[in-house]
């Protein structure tokens, strides 16, 4: 999957840690968050925590595939 090619919008929550800079997650996938020294900083580490867990969570799945699966490619578009 490539990340760039997704039209997905999702909830970013940046907010001010104690010592400084911003802790960061996604409200719709709680096992992405991060942080950052800057806004800047905590949105780039976001977008690759982001493609971090696709990437295990796709790897994962590809260790579980039974064998006469299917894989194919799902297009969502919004309505």
């Amino acid at each position: 999957m490539q990340l760039d090619a997704l039209n997905l919008t999702l909830t970013a929550v940046f907010e001010p840690a104690p010592e400084g800079g911003y802790t960061c997650r996604l409200e719709e996938l709680p096992d992405v968050f991060s942080q950052g020294e800057t806004l800047e900083e905590a949105r780039a580490n976001l977008a690759d925590a982001l493609n971090l867990v696709l990437e295990y969570h796709r790897d994962e799945a590809r260790g579980r595939v039974v064998d006469g699966a299917v894989r194919e490619p799902l297009h969502l578009v919004a309505s």
